[in-house]
């Protein structure tokens, strides 16, 4: 296995999720020490059972990527960082606007959104000062394709692409890339069962993204910088 990121650090937030377990075990086994945020502890262990050998270059952190505090904290504690990795995020939907609930929209824009603002402001200024480093973002294909019967979601998500873009502008010829991640709906446990009849091998893989993420976090890509790659699959 090529070891490309060897000596880097990489913080992926919400890294014990779906598409965060996959993304967190791609950088352990290319040799990157890998910080995670999580919330519940059986998520966490089921991430380093899977790690095997490279667990012990996986570094919990129990904490919420919204909260500011928590994360200023984090990023303190970790120290230098190269690769920062949103996978943070929820879905909400099956109702019209009119009839979504205050505390849906709020639990939409704090996790799709106000996570990549918080990250960013706590962990940008370092990647700054090192004069490089990679932030990528997962938003979602509702960010563009905006479907009825979830308003709060696509609203968060298109919001979540417009601010990485500008973050992106902030960031020209700094040394520090941003890009953002546009999946469809990935196949994962929680998907399968919020979705039962549905046609799951149409649906994209965690490790597939997975592979978009790294390669984006890598040095073959320095020449991408405010990009939102869709990853929708092929069929």
């Amino acid at each position: 296995m090529e070891a490309r990121f060897r000596g880097k650090a990489a913080l992926v937030a919400g890294g014990t999720g779906g598409l965060g377990q996959a993304v967190s075990l791609g950088f352990l086994k290319e040799g990157a020490s890998v910080h995670v945020t999580y919330r519940s502890e059986a998520e966490y262990a089921r991430v380093k059972d899977e790690a095997g050998q490279s667990a012990g270059s996986l570094i919990g952190h129990r904490a919420d990527a919204t909260d500011e505090k928590e994360t200023a904290d984090l990023v303190r504690k970790i120290g230098a960082i190269d690769i920062v990795v949103n996978a943070v995020g929820a879905y909400a939907g099956g109702t019209p606007l009119w009839e979504t609930a205050v505390e849906t929209f709020d639990r939409m824009m704090a996790l799709n959104l106000r996570s990549g603002f918080v990250l960013a402001r706590c962990a940008v200024p370092i990647l700054l000062r090192q004069g490089s480093g990679v932030f990528i973002n997962i938003a979602s294909r509702a960010a563009m394709d905006h479907a009825a019967g979830a308003g709060a979601y696509v609203a968060s998500k298109a919001a979540a692409l417009a601010m990485m873009d500008s973050l992106a502008a902030d960031l020209k010829g700094t040394g520090v890339r941003v890009n953002t991640i546009l999946p469809g709906i990935i196949d994962t446990g929680a998907n399968r069962k919020a979705m039962p009849d549905a046609d799951f091998a149409k649906w994209p893989k965690p490790e597939k993204i997975a592979e978009v993420i790294l390669f984006l976090s890598s040095e073959a890509s320095s020449l991408i910088h405010g990009a939102a790659v869709p990853v929708y699959g092929a069929n």
